[in-house]
């Protein structure tokens, strides 16, 4: 009986992903001459290499890629069918990857999470955190099950359901005199977390009460970052970049020590202590609010451990 050439696809899928071969056998605990024999072995029964050796990282070979899309096929049949198992056995076996951003993944699921391992203690539980662009990836070659992100996703690659409705709002240093003219319209971070922000009655501050402040603001290729330029563009100022960093809360940190003004996520204001170093207002603009969405493949078998665990996710953030 001819040797199935995929017994080992794991090993030249770890390779792939890390574009090395020592990297890829750190990861699946083994020694990289062991690693390196088994993948020659399945490229002598193959007759051709997977792999292009000479280059830093390594690379596919045409035959290589072929190979890679022919194992991500029989994963996803795998994954389908113990998903299949794990629904019939009525969640007593499983797993389920979610990804998302430091923020969610550190300040808004660590309580469903918590929900859905003491439900359901036998399903494995992989969490990613990375970037948008990096979770996306992930996402779409199915090494990630779910994603929640605030970041619109091509509706023709991604299903997605509703989590929350997040709003922006400026975060300016109590010490800073532009306070003053805004006075009536100030929040602090209880504010926040008791939802004043969200009183139809109560008006958004007038932005370009603070056009002379120095402006913290996120990276390029962001989405709250693009929202940030709409707005203050509409308010009829360009802001005067202080600092680019890549987290909000980096962007809070700084503004805390009185090094510019912002524009955040009440999600990452509702997550962290009372603070009284910053003064919240609230901003009439339609990029002021968005949604934030699970995503998941079309045409993916949808799991029994992703409608719980949506379903878990929901509850708590009604309670």
């Amino acid at each position: 009986m001819k040797e199935n050439t995929f017994a080992n696809m794991e090993y030249v899928y770890e390779v792939y992903k890390e574009g090395s071969f020592s990297r890829a056998a750190a990861n699946l605990y083994i020694s990289q001459p062991a690693l390196s024999a088994t993948v020659k072995k399945i490229e002598k029964k193959i007759g051709m290499p997977l792999f292009d050796r000479s280059t830093v990282p390594v690379q596919l070979t045409e035959c290589g890629k072929k190979y890679i899309k022919t194992a991500e096929k029989i994963m996803d049949l795998e994954e389908e069918f113990e998903c299949y198992v794990g629904n019939l056995n009525d969640m007593l076996t499983g797993r389920l990857s979610i990804g998302g951003t430091y923020l969610f993944i550190s300040f808004v699921l660590p309580g469903i999470i918590k929900k859905f391992r003491e439900k359901f203690p036998q399903i494995k539980l992989n969490l990613v955190e990375a970037h948008t662009s990096q979770i996306e990836k992930k996402l779409f070659s199915g090494e990630v099950d779910l994603m929640l992100d605030n970041y619109p996703m091509d509706e023709e690659i991604y299903d997605r359901r509703f989590f929350m409705k997040e709003n922006l709002l400026l975060a300016v240093p109590a010490s800073f005199e532009s306070n003053k003219a805004a006075q009536a319209w100030g929040m602090t971070s209880d504010d926040i977390k008791q939802n004043v922000h969200m009183r139809p009655e109560l008006y958004g501050v007038a932005l370009k009460l603070f056009e002379q402040d120095p402006f913290l603001m996120l990276r390029a290729h962001n989405d709250t970052r693009e929202r940030v330029e709409a707005i203050c563009k509409r308010a009829g100022f360009v802001p005067r970049v202080a600092f680019k960093m890549d987290q909000i809360l980096s962007i809070l940190a700084y503004t805390e020590r009185e090094m510019g003004i912002a524009i955040v996520s009440d999600t990452v204001v509702k997550s962290l202590p009372y603070n009284r170093n910053i003064i919240y207002y609230k901003i009439d603009d339609p990029a002021a609010q968005r949604n934030v969405y699970f995503y998941y493949r079309k045409n993916k078998y949808f799991t029994k451990c992703m409608a719980e665990f949506m379903k878990i996710a929901v509850e708590e953030k009604e309670l």
